[in-house]
């Protein structure tokens, strides 16, 4: 069986490809001085000419100008033109092979290059291993043997020599990494690990099995079920460190690998690579279940303070109507006092004629009876949940291994306290139990007349501790989300040395002094624009009113009128066409499925029409199970299989990104923008329950639960991001993963969100990380303005001003913004976790304050230059207006079960979020070639058409697709390459 080439056709044809751009060209090509002296003593033009490309092939890409090798017609041109030589005459020294030869020997020794060699084979066969002990991609370990050649003046040999050298390293890596798992292992380990893939007594799947289960409803039951099974991989007693033992992104595949794998699969694979991939995937789910286990904790705390609330405000509506009796009891009483009081009456007759004296004494007791303490609080209620939360807390605090900052070591020692009176089967809390952390609407029911009530300090403890390892000032040895803060950001040392070296990648000064002088420069000067033009009435289409607020004016309609005609007339040219035809026919334009490989082959899917019926079973919303029963000759258990080892979350983004790249090119969506402008907005779905991922309930969206598909989009309609949100979660802490993730070549500049899409530290973050940031901001009147300077030098604006900044925070912190900022940037931690974490920061906390303090001048920017700009105020307008326009296709695509998420599984939700977005970018690029067809077609009957109405066209129709029915793949109506369905006739529209 010939071996497997490592690397696709389509990674072969761009690792040695020459430049395309003129950039490119001119920086691989311009031939120095001494270059033109070696070339100018050959003799003739052709000679001359066939020297220079064979000195230009050696340079770069790196290898030699393969016999019968015509080459690229823009090499020629740049060489031609500083040779002042013809490129036509390449003919003439093509045909004498000795000459080639000959210039080609000359060419090595002056350039001191090395043809590849057999000892190099084995040298950089072990040098690469080291890379491949970090990743697998076969394209990757290419570029850096290719890099590796050039570094040491080797002539590139062929490709598959290449892939070669790449196989055998990737060979001698994986050994690598099976060994740094396995070698720690003892024989006891292997047969505990053997043991997990036996069934379980009393069941019908494996220990593993079981071990991987999902967490379930936030309740007591279910964190128990979680916590015995974080105890049963524990007294595995695996050895320490070793998910530290190998690179990342190798122990993440191989535990992805072994998650996909039935038990009988793994018994079955070598021993070497059956410990080292159990060992992954134990070491995976060891964090998942940590995380898991808390965020239950967590959510369970969550419904307990829920329900007190909600019977702290049920004990006030019951006694809503007693309470308003008496108070126009007390009315009448009062009123009638003041009465005998003017008139010199007896005021106790007075009472006595509105009511007996001992009717009075009993509505006082029964007043007393309905008036609360003055301090009543919902908290007082969450006791009654307290035997619940007791049924498990105990375990929760042994088993998890939690360290803290110094802020909350004495929350630290409380939670030790609690470990050790559950140890000792104590009642009392010792008087000496710390209290700092206690807060002020705690104080009253912690402390007794007794002392330390012990239910209420284990809750203030419990919610205490919720609260800091959101924030990130308690964290858990083994958890991902919730380990030490310092680990998720860039060693110092390694800060330190990009910071000198200039290599943080930030798009802002990184001298604090420099960066701060020159935005506080622009910031007085665009205050003192504004206050010149407010005084003078001249804000357009603003101002500012007598009582100091800011009025705005709504933006007029800017779509003309005939643009609706023209959108209706374009659209009615379109083929009518069943959806599974127009993915047939994207595929062939883009060839997006190629990018759905395989998890450990990494070879392409065999049957397409399965994969792309897997895909649209996400998009529709319609599931596995009955998409199989809507596609003749699909079966269910086909679908799983492609859907476990070709369907992921890198697969979907690599898919997406090729088709977003698709619409990219196009030159009709030039007319909507070019590419470096988006904007982001939630989609609510229900949910099909309240379990962990089932939804969370946004009164915003009405009482039932549900997710949102968060989607980012570009001023050409392609939807490049998109990611599951809790539906409780404000969007601006999502609102730079879809700009800093996603993999199309967009390169945006500018980004609009409407008023959930905006904190201070966005406002932050966007600058550093080189975005222009521009929210719609309700009620922007009440956000106020930031100065730095005294407030009277502005006294129109007065009433805006709502303080100074507060520079010495951001000068004492700058360091910290520095190294976080990098951190994002280069990909060490998501912006999502950092501004979740920051968020959840006490006020006090340095960082999070200067961050804020540097996100406020950004804010009071560009609330300037809103009030100034109206076509900034356009832009956002229409670039919303897209995202709301693509969120009625999106709506219309996912129609299966009335549009609700049955699905409990996160990854299941993901899926459905991710196949919807690459579908829905499908059809916005199909109608984006057939509008600029059908605009052809009414140019070539000589309609006139208006350009200024083409950037008002939409591709988000699909009136002319058929999203329903059964989906069937008919290959005898696949479109040529390079040919288009015919246009409706205009008769006939």
């Amino acid at each position: 069986m010939p071996r497997r080439s490592l690397l696709t056709p389509a990674e072969r044809a761009t690792l040695l490809a020459f430049p395309t751009t003129d950039d490119e060209l001119i920086r691989h090509y311009t031939l120095s001085e001494a270059d033109l002296s070696v070339i100018r003593q050959r003799r003739g033009n052709h000679n001359r000419l066939g020297f220079a490309v064979q000195l230009c092939y050696l340079r770069y890409p790196g290898f030699a100008l393969p016999s019968e090798a015509e080459p690229p017609a823009s090499l020629l041109n740049i060489i031609g033109s500083q040779l002042y030589i013809e490129p036509d005459i390449w003919p003439q020294y093509a045909q004498r092979p000795e000459t080639r030869r000959e210039h080609l020997l000359e060419l090595q020794a002056w350039l001191n290059l090395a043809p590849f060699a057999a000892a190099d084979y084995r040298h950089l066969v072990q040098q690469l291993a080291e890379l491949a002990k970090q990743t697998d991609r076969g394209i990757v370990l290419a570029e850096a043997l290719v890099d590796l050649l050039r570094q040491q003046c080797i002539i590139l040999p062929a490709l598959d020599v290449i892939d070669r050298v790449c196989s055998e390293a990737l060979t001698r890596g994986t050994r690598q990494v099976y060994e740094a798992l396995t070698t720690p292992l003892t024989d006891h380990h292997r047969r505990a690990l053997d043991a997990l893939l036996a069934i379980r007594e009393g069941s019908k799947s494996s220990g593993l099995i079981w071990l991987r289960q999902p967490p379930g409803a936030p309740k007591p039951k279910h964190v128990l079920a979680h916590l015995e099974r974080l105890k049963t991989l524990r007294e595995l007693g695996l050895p320490d460190g070793l998910e530290h033992a190998v690179h990342q992104n190798r122990l993440l595949k191989l535990a992805r690998e072994g998650g996909q794998m039935t038990a009988q699969h793994l018994r079955d694979l070598e021993p070497a690579r059956r410990y080292a991939t159990l060992v992954a995937v134990l070491l995976d789910t060891r964090a998942t279940l940590i995380d898991e286990i808390i965020d239950l904790h967590d959510r369970f705390i969550g419904s307990l303070f829920g329900k007190a609330k909600r019977k702290h405000a049920d004990r006030f509506q019951e006694s809503a109507k007693a309470i308003n009796d008496k108070m126009r009891l007390y009315s009448r009483i009062g009123r009638a006092l003041l009465d005998a009081k003017l008139s010199g009456d007896d005021p106790f007759a007075a009472i006595e004629a509105i009511m007996p004296w001992e009717a009075f004494t009993e509505s006082i007791t029964e007043a007393e009876r309905l008036a609360q303490p003055e301090e009543f609080d919902y908290l007082a209620l969450v006791g009654d949940g307290f035997n619940q939360f007791r049924r498990y807390t105990p375990t929760l605090l042994d088993a998890l291994n939690l360290k803290a900052a110094p802020a909350a070591r004495d929350l630290l020692e409380a939670v030790e306290v609690l470990k050790d009176m559950n140890s000792r089967q104590a009642r009392k809390v010792p008087d000496d139990a710390p209290t700092s952390f206690v807060r002020k609407r705690w104080e009253n029911l912690v402390h007794t007349s007794d002392g330390l009530d012990r239910r209420y300090y284990e809750l203030c403890v419990l919610s205490e501790l919720k609260n800091s390892l959101r924030s990130g000032d308690i964290w858990v040895q083994g958890s991902r989300q919730f380990k030490d803060f310092e680990d998720y950001l860039l060693p110092p040392a390694r800060f330190s040395a990009q910071r000198d070296q200039l290599e943080l990648g930030l798009a802002v000064e990184t001298d604090c002094n420099r960066y701060l002088e020159s935005r506080l420069i622009v910031l007085q000067e665009q205050l003192d624009t504004v206050e010149r033009l407010a005084a003078a009435h001249e804000l357009p289409d603003a101002a500012i009113t007598s009582s100091g607020r800011l009025k705005i004016s709504p933006l007029n309609n800017a779509v003309p009128d005939h643009a609706e005609a023209l959108m209706q007339q374009a659209y009615s040219l379109l083929p009518h066409l069943k959806i599974t035809e127009l993915l047939l026919e994207v595929d062939g334009w883009t060839g997006f499925t190629r990018h759905f490989k395989h998890l450990k082959s990494g070879a392409t899917a065999d049957d397409k029409h399965l994969l792309l019926t897997a895909v649209l079973a996400d998009a529709i919303n319609l599931g596995l199970s009955k998409m199989a029963e809507s596609c003749p000759g699909t079966t269910y258990a086909k679908l799983t299989w492609l859907q476990a080892w070709h369907i992921r979350d890198e697969t979907y983004s690599a898919g997406l990104a090729e088709l977003v790249n698709a619409q990219f090119r196009q030159p009709f969506a030039a007319y909507w923008g070019d590419g470096t402008t988006s904007s982001s907005d939630g989609q609510n779905y229900k949910a099909g329950g309240r379990g962990q991922f089932a939804g969370q309930v946004n009164l915003k969206y009405g009482q039932e639960p549900g997710v949102q598909f968060y989607t980012h989009i570009s001023d050409q309609y392609a939807p490049f991001h998109t990611k599951i949100i809790n539906a409780t979660v404000r969007d601006a802490t999502h609102v730079l993963d879809g700009l800093l993730y996603h993999e199309s070549d967009l390169r945006i500049e500018e980004h609009y969100t409407d008023t959930a899409g905006f904190t201070d530290h966005v406002f932050a973050l966007m600058q550093l990380l080189g975005f222009r940031f521009a929210p719609r901001i309700r009620d922007l009147a009440d956000k106020r303005l930031y100065i730095h300077g005294d407030a009277k030098q502005y006294p129109t604006l007065a009433g805006l001003i709502g303080g100074s900044v507060n520079i010495k925070h951001v000068r004492a912190h700058w360091d910290e913004i520095l190294r976080l900022a990098a951190s994002i940037k280069q990909g060490t931690v998501t912006a999502s976790l950092m501004l979740r974490k920051l968020g959840s920061y006490p006020r006090q906390n340095g960082l999070a304050v200067a961050l804020r303090e540097f996100g406020r001048i950004e804010r009071t920017l560009f609330a300037l230059n809103w009030m100034q700009n109206i076509e900034l105020r356009r832009r956002v307008q229409i670039g919303l207006n897209k995202g709301e326009a693509k969120n009625a296709l999106a709506r219309a695509v996912f129609m299966n079960r009335l549009g609700e998420i049955r699905d409990r599984s996160f990854q299941n939700q993901r899926y459905r979020a991710s196949g919807l977005n690459l579908v829905v970018t499908a059809i916005i690029l199909w109608n984006t070639v057939y509008l600029e067809r059908a605009i052809h077609l009414l140019r070539d009957t000589s309609q006139a058409i208006d350009e200024k109405l083409l950037p008002h066209l939409s591709p988000l129709g699909w009136e002319h697709i058929n999203l329903t029915g059964d989906y069937i793949w008919r290959q005898h109506k696949l479109i040529e390459q390079g040919k288009f369905r015919p246009l409706r006739m205009l008769a006939e529209a």
